[in-house]
């Protein structure tokens, strides 16, 4: 793989912890007090990885994404459900552009990917419930997404 594809794939993965921090304020608003500490984790773990990804894009000669105001939601977050459903929605999509920089990467950076793809994947079964079988491959988690369903830009995307 070429600098450049790692480059990519490293804009990708911040763009989508962005979208995750923004995401977990969403979550962590609207979760049941019995998984606040949960969401308040996985926010600061988006949070650290967001701040290394901005490091990794700078290493690798390119100007950190920067995130946007607001991002559109996959679907309502009006309860305590809804806010479990899409802390799940939040780390598939965050664990398919690590799958990217897995792909993309070698060495250390590789294997930094694979540990954040890992620790996505297992939040996501946490939120869940279950997981799958192939952790980052979207068009095994999120049929609608996969099949390009949603409109505007999306937590993760």
């Amino acid at each position: 793989m070429s600098t450049l594809d790692a480059a990519r794939a490293a804009q990708a993965a911040l763009a989508a912890e962005h979208a995750a921090v923004y995401g977990y304020g969403v979550v962590g608003g609207r979760v049941a007090p019995a998984r606040r500490a949960e969401a308040t984790a996985a926010y600061e773990a988006h949070r650290a990885r967001r701040d290394a990804l901005e490091r990794t894009v700078r290493d690798l000669g390119g100007k950190p994404v920067v995130a946007d105001a607001a991002y559109v939601l996959p679907f309502p977050v009006p309860d305590a459900a809804a806010a479990v459903r899409l802390a799940a929605v939040l780390e598939d999509r965050v664990a398919g552009v690590y799958s990217d920089l897995v792909r993309a990467a070698e060495g250390p950076l590789r294997r930094e990917a694979a540990g954040a793809l890992r620790e996505a994947a297992v939040r996501a079964v946490r939120w869940r419930g279950s997981g799958v079988a192939f952790p980052g491959l979207t068009e095994l988690t999120e049929p609608a997404v996969a099949a390009g369903r949603t409109a505007g830009r999306s937590p993760g995307q």
